[in-house]
């Protein structure tokens, strides 16, 4: 999917800048999905590790990055409180265990 253009068959000036738009929108709405992934990746990294301290530092800053991806369109809100929900299941799961 990468790198794929959109095929655009007139050369109106309005079609250019919607197909222009719909280009630059994809590339932000990638970025913001790829950050809430990565940032997901790290927290079930360190949860499966055991490691509560670094589970606790990224807690925070992914559910930020969650809410702030709904907020933005990239995830729908259930999908969004659905992650939030089972990440912090996770970590209280953690934290009760190293008690």
């Amino acid at each position: 999917m990468a790198g794929q253009g959109t095929k655009i068959k007139k050369k109106k000036k309005s079609v250019l800048k919607r197909a222009s738009q719909s280009i630059e929108r994809a590339e932000v709405n990638r970025a913001n999905r790829t950050r809430v992934r990565t940032l997901m990746k790290r927290l079930r990294t360190a949860v499966s590790a055991g490691d509560a301290t670094a589970a606790g530092n990224l807690l925070q800053p992914t559910m930020s990055a969650i809410d702030r991806a709904i907020g933005k369109g990239v995830l729908h809100e259930n999908t969004g409180n659905r992650y939030k929900s089972r990440l912090s299941l996770a970590h209280n799961n953690l934290k009760a265990a190293a008690k």
